[in-house]
């Protein structure tokens, strides 16, 4: 996995959100996101966060959470959603280039925020926006390595499982067959329930139990 790849990609995909949001009514920004408990609003708050919450700040909120990192994200995005629309929006377009190396989960985790959480925005809105089919392969790859970070997809929701794509070349993983877009199957294993209808195959219901423990 060659990091300025990754890096560039990430680049095009935080514009393209940007365009997305810039595209949006206000009542659209107040709309849920297939993150529980996060807006539009919300999301975009998100995805300017690691540009611009350094390490160092997001370890002091950290520690005033107990370690836990989800109290952190949520308190930050919290904090960073303050901001009005055209601000979020303008931040992203200006930093999108900027390269974010998280600690653990390195360029893969801002690459895999800026393809799952377009799709969280786009989804329920029933928009199309997207990113290109080779990202998602690449975040599959990822996804289904067994070294994926576990913000990014929880160890064992996929052992036993076939995974199989129908729009593109990729299969991985052996068992109950799960299949259908890689869009759908990348937005399932990264833990969106919602997009388990757009699957098919004897795996979908064992992976189903998985998420909702």
């Amino acid at each position: 996995m060659d990091a300025d790849d990754v890096f560039a990609r990430t680049t095009r995909n935080r514009r393209a959100a940007a365009d997305l949001l810039a595209s949006l009514t206000s009542e659209q920004w107040q709309a849920p996101t297939l993150c529980e408990g996060w807006t539009v609003r919300h999301l975009a708050a998100h995805l300017v966060q690691p540009m611009v919450v350094g390490f160092g700040r997001f370890l002091l909120v950290s520690l005033r959470h107990r370690g836990d990192t989800a109290a952190t994200v949520d308190h930050v995005t919290r904090s960073l959603a303050r901001r009005e629309p055209a601000e979020l929006v303008s931040l992203l377009r200006e930093r999108a280039a900027d390269r974010v190396d998280p600690p653990r989960v390195g360029p893969m985790g801002p690459f895999a925020d800026t393809c799952i959480h377009l799709r969280d925005i786009a989804r329920p809105l029933g928009l199309p926006a997207d990113v290109p089919r080779e990202d998602w392969l690449l975040l599959l790859d990822h996804l289904a390595s067994g070294t994926a970070a576990p913000a990014l997809t929880r160890p064992g929701w996929t052992d036993g499982l076939a995974l199989r794509a129908t729009d593109a070349d990729w299969a991985r993983g052996s068992g109950a067959v799960v299949e259908g877009a890689v869009e759908a199957l990348a937005m399932a294993v990264s833990g969106r329930p919602a997009a388990l209808d757009d699957l098919r195959g004897s795996g979908v219901g064992v992976l189903r139990e998985r998420l909702a423990r």
